[in-house]
């Protein structure tokens, strides 16, 4: 798969300033699957392609999933902005023919969700802990993520459902999902 051209493609559909969040994921998620032992082309591929739909406006992401038949929840009807990631990995599967465990990690990079693959894991981290994100305790948490990649989904998560609940959004079940399955691992 052509690289250079995938990110020129998501280069010119998005903003500059979400064009350089795409780069730090990008790199993020290299340095993470080299960690972890994950194929750094997939890792590389999903991150590229994670935010690609996430500037289109919440009726174009409503329009989307209603014209390519995506399953849309509750929440997501609540808060498109969650669809971006479906969405992602919709028009990637179909312009790219990327493989199904790219389209997973594309897909709940923002959610997280059950049963996470290790590409999963690496895209979610990679997204809250690119080089251009700043808040509180993001140090200690890509210092977490280079030892424990289930620690520190569980510590953003966390972090992820505190600064909902305190905004008055909604939680997305696949967020509280992931965590409990990662306790429950975690205690055995």
């Amino acid at each position: 798969m052509e690289i250079e051209k995938i990110k020129n493609d998501v280069k010119n559909m998005l903003s500059k300033e979400r064009y350089t969040h795409t780069l730090g994921v990008e790199k993020r998620a290299l340095e993470l699957a080299k960690i972890y032992e994950v194929n750094e082309e997939a890792a590389q591929i999903a991150a590229i392609l994670h935010d690609m739909a996430k500037e289109l406006t919440k009726q174009e992401k409503l329009n989307y999933a209603k014209e390519n038949q995506l399953e849309v929840d509750e929440i997501e009807k609540s808060s498109p902005g969650l669809l971006h990631g479906k969405i992602a990995a919709d028009m990637a599967k179909k312009k790219y023919h990327i493989a199904e465990e790219v389209q997973s990690a594309i897909t709940y990079h923002t959610t997280g969700r059950q049963n996470m693959s290790m590409l999963d894991k690496i895209i979610f981290v990679a997204d809250a802990t690119e080089e251009n994100r700043e808040y509180a305790d993001l140090e200690e948490i890509r210092e977490l993520s280079e030892k424990n990649l289930n620690e520190a989904i569980i510590t953003i998560i966390n972090f992820n459902i505190q600064e909902n609940i305190e905004k008055g959004k909604l939680l997305h079940p696949n967020s509280i999902l992931a965590r409990n399955q990662l306790l429950i691992e975690k205690m055995k």
